[in-house]
């Protein structure tokens, strides 16, 4: 766009000796990657103001400042940057009529169904995809803006906390086919009951203009249907479900493999099976969540079951397996926690040591709200059940976990509550065995990713990844 043209989109007006003809080719939050042709945001932050970088980014060849103030350097002033950039996103989309929207949403899952989507729906033509959880009022703008002409298909992340926050992402870009996972315990705390949760998940529904993808087991997202007047296409276990996975088991490694049926109850359908790289039973509603919606866009089913077959990780402390050369198995899943994950990482992490000492490195669940202490004790209750052969509870916010593994009573392994991270790691580097299993989970503000690291940088030859290594780029929910 011209700066005219993102002046008049952005509803701003031009300072600084902008020039009107001047062309912004894309756009920036990081005045470090300014180059010619960027028109660079300037947004306040928490301990930095992007203003003051202003200077910078034009030195480097930034066209044009996104500003909420004037500047002594070409500008576009605007009453709020974010919002400008909300507005710049829709009308670059506008422009793209031959990009097709798929949206997702839920919570837990999102970012791991957006990888596996993504890579379904790269097959069909070139595909943007946000990196890590760009999935909030920054991160969808910002990707929807990376796009351009030779773009056929955009995926994107939608996470809310509170109502109103898909509905506003939505309206940035409104979604061909959207796809609600679930409707669980996170952010509990900000939304306060399940059913509010659903309210905000279904406005993606509710803005699906062509094909409404939703969780067959999951009655409060299946009831979503009546929110919408998209097709509806359903996923799940449900034998009804549109899209199904039948005969699920797990490798040896721990990796799903099932049949991928389509049809529904009593309908012709097809199948195919599918044997997925990633780690854990809860990989599957992902995996069907990604497959249905690839078929709406028009793949066929052997295709999306060889995709998903062949798809890697690509967001980083999501299931991120890596074996050390002494035989030392690390599970990074240090991304974020709530009770439906948590659950799902403690199945994985029994079934993957399968005969090896497990150890459940956990830390803390946030924003559950008022049910936080008899969430974590649950948790704990579990990790004995499944017989988890040791569990480290870190910090003082998730002691609650260790209490619950003491009072579910007689149990062959051990629960040790530490203080902080660095207690973990010693605690670790004394006692893990060379051919031990270690799940390290817990919330982002709890920093559990640096526990795995430390155990991964313990004195071995080598550590060799059983994945790929995956992209980096994340963002807040």
């Amino acid at each position: 766009m011209s700066l005219a043209e993102v002046a008049a989109a952005a509803g701003g007006r031009l300072a600084g000796s902008a020039d009107p003809a001047a062309t912004a080719q894309s756009l920036t939050i990081d005045s470090r990657t300014a180059s010619a042709g960027t028109l660079f945001a300037a947004l306040p932050g928490e301990h930095v103001d992007g203003h003051d970088y202003a200077a910078a980014a034009t030195a480097a060849g930034a066209v044009a400042v996104l500003a909420a103030r004037e500047l002594d350097v070409p500008c576009v002033v605007v009453d709020d940057v974010q919002d400008a950039m909300a507005a710049l996103a829709a009308e670059a989309l506008r422009r793209l009529p031959e990009v097709r929207v798929v949206a997702l949403t839920g919570s837990a899952g999102k970012t791991s169904t957006k990888d596996l989507l993504a890579g379904l729906l790269g097959t069909l033509g070139p595909t943007v995809a946000p990196p890590g959880s760009f999935n909030n009022d920054l991160g969808v703008p910002l990707t929807v803006l990376s796009c351009d002409a030779a773009t056929r298909y955009l995926v994107l992340e939608m996470g809310a906390r509170g109502l109103g926050h898909i509905a506003r992402l939505c309206r940035i870009a409104p979604p061909s086919v959207g796809l609600v996972l679930n409707v669980g315990s996170a952010h509990l705390g900000e939304f306060g009951t399940r059913e509010v949760t659903a309210q905000a998940k279904g406005e993606l529904a509710e803005a699906t203009r062509d094909v409404a993808v939703l969780n067959a087991d999951d009655p409060l997202v299946a009831a979503m249907a009546s929110r919408t007047s998209a097709t509806v296409r359903t996923f799940g276990e449900n034998l009804a479900a549109d899209v199904r996975a039948d005969d699920i088991d797990l490798d040896e490694q721990g990796r799903p493999v099932f049949t991928l049926s389509t049809g529904g109850a009593g309908a012709d359908g097809e199948s195919a099976p599918v044997a997925l790289r990633t780690f854990g039973e809860h990989q599957v509603p992902n995996a069907l969540a990604a497959a249905a919606a690839a078929l709406a866009c028009g793949l066929d089913l052997p295709a999306v079951a060889a995709g998903l077959s062949a798809a890697e990780s690509r967001s980083r402390w999501r299931m991120e397996v890596t074996r050390r050369a002494d035989g030392l198995t690390v599970i990074n899943d240090a991304y974020n926690a709530n009770p439906e994950s948590m659950r799902a990482a403690l199945k994985a992490l029994v079934a993957m040591a399968a005969g090896r000492r497990s150890w459940a490195v956990l830390g803390q669940m946030a924003e559950l709200g008022p049910d936080a202490p008899t969430e974590h004790e649950n948790l704990g209750r579990l990790a004995v059940r499944l017989g988890v052969d040791r569990l480290v509870v870190v910090g003082d916010e998730a002691g609650r976990l260790h209490a619950g593994a003491v009072l579910e009573g007689s149990w062959s392994g051990e629960s040790v509550h530490v203080a902080d991270l660095e207690a973990a790691v010693a605690l670790l580097a004394d006692e893990v065995g060379a051919d031990d299993v270690v799940l390290v989970k817990g919330s982002r503000v709890a920093g559990l990713e640096r526990v795995a690291a430390a155990l991964l940088d313990l004195p071995t030859e080598s550590s060799a990844p059983m994945t790929a290594t995956p992209a980096t780029g994340a963002t807040t929910e």
